[in-house]
């Protein structure tokens, strides 16, 4: 076996990530914001008509089992149009791109958005001590989430990101305790100032939703959340581990990205996200 991750099995990962947080929540949930999601070949599917941002309106998981055809586009992109959202996204990784992607992209009026930049380490690997890597500061300790904590947890996580609405946040809570999710968060006394998820699938493991309130930034925080997830994926079995975070351009400088490498992932590709609007 490849040590690298598969590519297929690294974006499989991800979307399913997505696809589980939101319709695992209960089902009074998932109607108000209108929660759906599909099943194409290898691919997922997740729209959120309530989702003013699209942000979570994505398909991803293609592998090289099925090659990303018009047909496949447009079976996506019909399911968008069915659950009456304005955006919806694909997420395809560069090597899994068909050599007529261009003229796909044309027909079916897919545009280039954001760039991210997919990361992978092996679980082994990030768990053991790095140099480097900012200390959590004195007075904040890191732990797993109970869940009475998981109102906290997802406000923290969700408005940070700016889903602030109710049905967002408690979507977010109800992911709390589910047997492939593992949720961490820092605390500042008894106010948790930073949290992380990973989501487990197989030999491969997902980090999810890091985010840190403004004061506690620069203290250390997503890097003990970071080797926190680490040994959690570990533990369960997960070979390696996946992330995804916004790609640096020239002059940037993407903190979470460096956090990322300083525990030890290595990039494995920066990847396109094509819009489909409604």
């Amino acid at each position: 076996m490849s040590r690298v991750v598969p590519v297929g099995l690294a974006e499989q990962t991800e979307i399913l990530a997505y696809v589980d947080f939101m319709s695992g929540a209960p089902t009074p949930l998932r109607q108000a914001l209108g929660v759906n999601a599909l099943s194409v070949g290898p691919a997922s599917v997740l729209a959120v008509r309530q989702d003013a941002s699209g942000f979570f309106n994505r398909a991803g998981g293609f592998d090289d089992r099925e090659s990303v055809t018009e047909d496949v586009v447009g079976e996506v992109c019909d399911f968008y149009r069915r659950q009456g959202v304005s955006q919806g996204a694909f997420m395809i990784g560069p090597p899994l791109l068909p050599p007529d992607w261009a003229s796909t992209a044309k027909r079916w009026n897919l545009t280039e958005g954001g760039r991210y930049t997919k990361l992978w380490c092996e679980t082994d690997v990030a768990s053991a001590p790095t140099s480097g890597v900012t200390p959590l500061a004195s007075g904040l300790r890191v732990g797993p989430v109970e869940p009475h904590q998981a109102q906290e947890w997802a406000t923290v996580m969700m408005t940070t990101f700016g889903f602030g609405t109710p049905g967002m946040i408690d979507t977010a809570a109800s992911c709390v305790g589910r047997p492939n999710w593992r949720q961490y968060a820092v605390w500042e006394g008894e106010r948790i100032i930073a949290v992380g998820s990973v989501f487990l699938n197989g030999d491969c493991a997902d980090m999810f939703g890091g985010a840190t309130l403004p004061e506690g930034r620069g203290r250390g925080a997503q890097s003990a959340l970071l080797t926190a997830r680490t040994r959690a994926a570990r533990d369960a079995g997960c070979r390696w581990l996946v992330a995804e975070t916004g790609a640096q351009g020239p002059g940037e400088h993407n903190t979470s990205l460096h956090n990322m490498l300083r525990t030890g992932f290595e990039p494995l590709y920066d990847r396109v996200t094509w819009l489909r609007h409604v």
